[in-house]
Protein backbone atom coordinates (compact mmCIF):
# COMPACT_ATOMS: atom_id res chain seq x y z
CA UNK A 1 0.00 0.00 0.00
CA UNK A 2 1.26 3.30 -0.52
CA UNK A 3 -0.65 6.76 -0.36
CA UNK A 4 -2.36 7.91 -3.61
CA UNK A 5 0.18 9.41 -6.14
CA UNK A 6 0.21 13.21 -6.35
CA UNK A 7 1.56 12.83 -10.03
CA UNK A 8 -0.14 11.39 -13.07
CA UNK A 9 0.95 11.23 -16.84
CA UNK A 10 -2.25 11.24 -19.23
CA UNK A 11 -1.48 9.67 -22.58
CA UNK A 12 -3.25 12.27 -25.45
CA UNK A 13 -1.08 12.48 -28.10
CA UNK A 14 -2.66 9.55 -30.30
CA UNK A 15 -3.98 10.14 -33.98
CA UNK A 16 -7.36 8.47 -33.44
CA UNK A 17 -7.11 6.56 -36.71
CA UNK A 18 -9.93 4.71 -36.02
CA UNK A 19 -12.16 7.22 -34.71
CA UNK A 20 -12.08 9.03 -38.17
CA UNK A 21 -14.06 11.50 -39.71
CA UNK A 22 -14.55 12.14 -36.04
CA UNK A 23 -11.17 12.69 -35.65
CA UNK A 24 -10.48 14.56 -38.46
CA UNK A 25 -11.75 18.05 -36.63
CA UNK A 26 -10.99 17.38 -33.03
CA UNK A 27 -7.97 14.88 -31.42
CA UNK A 28 -9.60 12.20 -30.02
CA UNK A 29 -9.46 12.65 -26.48
CA UNK A 30 -11.58 15.56 -27.09
CA UNK A 31 -14.92 14.00 -28.27
CA UNK A 32 -17.76 14.06 -25.67
CA UNK A 33 -19.14 11.17 -23.69
CA UNK A 34 -21.74 11.73 -21.69
CA UNK A 35 -21.34 15.57 -22.39
CA UNK A 36 -17.94 15.87 -21.08
CA UNK A 37 -14.72 15.06 -23.13
CA UNK A 38 -13.14 12.04 -22.07
CA UNK A 39 -10.06 13.76 -21.64
CA UNK A 40 -12.18 15.82 -18.91
CA UNK A 41 -13.43 11.81 -17.40
CA UNK A 42 -10.12 11.15 -16.99
CA UNK A 43 -8.70 14.45 -15.12
CA UNK A 44 -11.94 13.96 -13.48
CA UNK A 45 -11.16 11.13 -11.73
CA UNK A 46 -7.64 11.89 -11.61
CA UNK A 47 -8.82 15.02 -9.45
CA UNK A 48 -11.21 13.14 -7.38
CA UNK A 49 -8.29 10.74 -6.48
CA UNK A 50 -6.42 13.87 -4.60
CA UNK A 51 -3.62 13.85 -7.78
CA UNK A 52 -2.41 17.42 -7.87
CA UNK A 53 -0.16 17.22 -10.97
CA UNK A 54 -1.25 15.83 -14.81
CA UNK A 55 1.85 15.76 -17.50
CA UNK A 56 -0.40 15.48 -20.70
CA UNK A 57 1.36 14.46 -23.95
CA UNK A 58 0.31 16.21 -26.95
CA UNK A 59 1.02 15.67 -30.83
CA UNK A 60 -1.97 15.48 -32.89
CA UNK A 61 -3.71 18.67 -32.68
CA UNK A 62 -1.91 19.97 -30.10
CA UNK A 63 -3.14 23.28 -29.81
CA UNK A 64 -6.54 22.12 -29.51
CA UNK A 65 -5.80 20.16 -26.12
CA UNK A 66 -3.61 22.64 -24.89
CA UNK A 67 -6.23 25.23 -25.07
CA UNK A 68 -8.83 23.14 -23.93
CA UNK A 69 -7.34 22.50 -20.69
CA UNK A 70 -6.06 26.08 -20.08
CA UNK A 71 -9.07 26.73 -17.82
CA UNK A 72 -9.31 23.48 -15.26
CA UNK A 73 -7.75 24.56 -11.93
CA UNK A 74 -8.27 21.07 -9.54
CA UNK A 75 -5.62 19.30 -10.93
CA UNK A 76 -2.33 21.29 -12.52
CA UNK A 77 -1.62 20.85 -15.86
CA UNK A 78 1.82 20.22 -17.76
CA UNK A 79 2.15 19.64 -21.22
CA UNK A 80 4.49 17.72 -22.73
CA UNK A 81 4.25 18.48 -26.77
CA UNK A 82 5.82 15.37 -28.87
CA UNK A 83 7.03 16.86 -32.25
CA UNK A 84 7.29 13.14 -33.31
CA UNK A 85 4.78 10.41 -32.06
CA UNK A 86 7.43 8.68 -29.95
CA UNK A 87 4.24 5.72 -28.81
CA UNK A 88 2.86 4.99 -25.22
CA UNK A 89 6.19 4.28 -23.44
CA UNK A 90 8.32 7.15 -25.18
CA UNK A 91 6.09 9.81 -24.41
CA UNK A 92 5.93 8.96 -20.51
CA UNK A 93 10.11 8.48 -21.12
CA UNK A 94 10.26 11.96 -22.74
CA UNK A 95 8.02 13.20 -19.39
CA UNK A 96 10.54 12.20 -17.19
CA UNK A 97 11.88 15.62 -15.80
CA UNK A 98 8.01 16.64 -14.88
CA UNK A 99 6.97 12.99 -13.21
CA UNK A 100 9.73 12.69 -10.35
CA UNK A 101 10.85 9.54 -8.63
CA UNK A 102 7.73 8.39 -6.69
CA UNK A 103 5.42 6.31 -8.11
CA UNK A 104 2.81 7.36 -10.78
CA UNK A 105 -0.53 7.35 -12.46
CA UNK A 106 -0.21 6.73 -15.64
CA UNK A 107 -3.65 6.64 -17.71
CA UNK A 108 -5.21 6.87 -21.18
CA UNK A 109 -7.47 9.51 -22.22
CA UNK A 110 -9.72 7.87 -24.19
CA UNK A 111 -11.17 4.67 -22.33
CA UNK A 112 -13.64 6.59 -19.73
CA UNK A 113 -14.43 3.93 -16.65
CA UNK A 114 -17.54 4.35 -14.14
CA UNK A 115 -16.30 3.10 -10.51
CA UNK A 116 -17.12 0.41 -8.17
CA UNK A 117 -17.87 0.66 -4.91
CA UNK A 118 -14.22 2.27 -4.40
CA UNK A 119 -12.88 4.47 -6.95
CA UNK A 120 -10.65 2.33 -8.64
CA UNK A 121 -7.73 4.87 -8.14
CA UNK A 122 -7.91 4.25 -4.68
CA UNK A 123 -7.81 1.07 -4.74
CA UNK A 124 -4.64 1.04 -7.08
CA UNK A 125 -2.82 2.88 -4.17
CA UNK A 126 -3.99 0.30 -1.62
CA UNK A 127 -2.87 -2.70 -3.59
CA UNK A 128 0.91 -1.10 -4.98
CA UNK A 129 3.48 -2.87 -3.21
CA UNK A 130 6.80 -1.72 -4.17
CA UNK A 131 9.03 -4.19 -2.68
CA UNK A 132 7.76 -6.54 -5.53
CA UNK A 133 5.88 -4.30 -8.05
CA UNK A 134 7.36 -2.14 -10.62
CA UNK A 135 4.13 -1.94 -12.22
CA UNK A 136 0.13 -2.83 -11.45
CA UNK A 137 -2.18 -2.76 -13.76
CA UNK A 138 -6.13 -2.24 -13.79
CA UNK A 139 -7.83 -4.90 -15.66
CA UNK A 140 -11.17 -6.41 -16.31
CA UNK A 141 -12.80 -9.83 -17.38
CA UNK A 142 -13.59 -9.66 -21.42
CA UNK A 143 -16.32 -11.80 -20.89
CA UNK A 144 -17.73 -9.52 -18.00
CA UNK A 145 -20.61 -7.59 -19.85
CA UNK A 146 -19.59 -4.68 -17.76
CA UNK A 147 -16.47 -4.56 -20.38
CA UNK A 148 -17.52 -2.93 -23.49
CA UNK A 149 -15.90 -1.85 -26.66
CA UNK A 150 -13.06 -4.21 -26.73
CA UNK A 151 -11.81 -5.82 -29.90
CA UNK A 152 -9.03 -7.99 -28.92
CA UNK A 153 -9.99 -11.66 -28.86
CA UNK A 154 -6.72 -12.56 -27.78
CA UNK A 155 -7.46 -10.72 -24.65
CA UNK A 156 -3.81 -9.13 -22.81
CA UNK A 157 -3.19 -11.37 -19.35
CA UNK A 158 -3.65 -14.10 -17.31
CA UNK A 159 -3.58 -13.45 -13.84
CA UNK A 160 -2.49 -15.69 -10.72
CA UNK A 161 -3.71 -15.91 -7.24
CA UNK A 162 -1.64 -13.42 -6.16
CA UNK A 163 -2.34 -10.78 -8.82
CA UNK A 164 1.14 -11.07 -10.72
CA UNK A 165 0.71 -11.34 -14.43
CA UNK A 166 1.71 -13.08 -17.29
CA UNK A 167 0.90 -13.48 -21.13
CA UNK A 168 3.37 -16.07 -22.87
CA UNK A 169 3.79 -19.38 -23.37
CA UNK A 170 -0.28 -20.68 -23.91
CA UNK A 171 -2.35 -20.10 -26.94
CA UNK A 172 -5.94 -19.84 -24.29
CA UNK A 173 -7.25 -16.63 -24.97
CA UNK A 174 -6.18 -14.27 -22.14
CA UNK A 175 -9.19 -13.21 -19.73
CA UNK A 176 -7.91 -9.74 -19.01
CA UNK A 177 -7.70 -6.75 -20.56
CA UNK A 178 -5.99 -3.49 -19.58
CA UNK A 179 -8.79 -1.04 -19.46
CA UNK A 180 -6.41 2.45 -18.99
CA UNK A 181 -4.80 3.30 -15.53
CA UNK A 182 -1.95 1.75 -14.04
CA UNK A 183 0.77 2.79 -11.24
CA UNK A 184 4.06 2.59 -12.10
CA UNK A 185 8.12 3.34 -11.22
CA UNK A 186 9.32 5.92 -13.34
CA UNK A 187 12.07 3.99 -13.36
CA UNK A 188 11.75 1.40 -15.59
CA UNK A 189 10.97 4.08 -18.19
CA UNK A 190 14.02 5.65 -17.85
CA UNK A 191 16.21 2.01 -18.37
CA UNK A 192 14.78 1.66 -22.25
CA UNK A 193 17.33 3.31 -24.22
CA UNK A 194 15.01 3.22 -27.23
CA UNK A 195 13.51 6.80 -27.99
CA UNK A 196 10.07 5.19 -28.89
CA UNK A 197 8.84 2.66 -27.57
CA UNK A 198 5.44 1.42 -26.58
CA UNK A 199 4.38 0.56 -22.84
CA UNK A 200 4.36 -3.36 -23.58
CA UNK A 201 7.87 -3.06 -23.44
CA UNK A 202 8.36 -1.95 -19.82
CA UNK A 203 5.62 -4.22 -19.15
CA UNK A 204 7.79 -7.25 -20.74
CA UNK A 205 10.63 -6.46 -18.73
CA UNK A 206 8.65 -6.36 -15.80
CA UNK A 207 6.81 -9.42 -16.40
CA UNK A 208 10.50 -11.39 -16.87
CA UNK A 209 11.46 -10.16 -13.22
CA UNK A 210 8.14 -10.75 -11.76
CA UNK A 211 7.37 -7.55 -10.87
CA UNK A 212 4.12 -6.73 -13.20
CA UNK A 213 0.90 -7.15 -11.30
CA UNK A 214 -2.54 -6.61 -12.17
CA UNK A 215 -5.82 -5.62 -10.20
CA UNK A 216 -9.06 -6.33 -11.26
CA UNK A 217 -11.67 -3.70 -11.76
CA UNK A 218 -14.91 -3.90 -10.42
CA UNK A 219 -16.81 -1.02 -12.08
CA UNK A 220 -17.40 -0.52 -15.80
CA UNK A 221 -15.71 0.30 -18.82
CA UNK A 222 -15.77 1.63 -21.95
CA UNK A 223 -13.19 1.04 -24.64
CA UNK A 224 -14.47 3.87 -27.16
CA UNK A 225 -12.47 3.60 -30.43
CA UNK A 226 -14.68 4.05 -33.33
CA UNK A 227 -17.22 6.62 -34.25
CA UNK A 228 -20.14 3.90 -33.39
CA UNK A 229 -18.80 2.67 -29.93
CA UNK A 230 -18.97 6.47 -28.90
CA UNK A 231 -22.60 6.85 -30.23
CA UNK A 232 -23.31 3.03 -28.39
CA UNK A 233 -21.28 4.57 -25.12
CA UNK A 234 -23.39 7.45 -24.94
CA UNK A 235 -26.37 5.93 -25.68
CA UNK A 236 -26.57 3.04 -22.76
CA UNK A 237 -25.49 5.74 -20.46
CA UNK A 238 -28.67 8.06 -21.62
CA UNK A 239 -30.69 4.99 -21.76
CA UNK A 240 -29.74 3.35 -18.60
CA UNK A 241 -27.00 5.51 -16.54
CA UNK A 242 -24.09 3.11 -16.65
CA UNK A 243 -22.62 0.35 -18.88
Amino acid sequence: MIPVPQTAMVLAAGLGQRMRPLSLEKPKPLLEVDGRTMLDLVLDRLAEAGVKKAVVNTHYKAWMIESHLQLRRDVKITFSREEELLDTGGGVKKALPHLGKLPIFVVNSDLPWQNGATPALARLAAAFDEKKMDALLLLAKRENPRTRGFTNAEGDFFMEDGGRLRRLGTNTPRPYVFISAQIVKPEIFARVPEKVFSTNQVWDEAERNGRLYGLAHDGACYHVGTPADLVESNRLLREGGGW
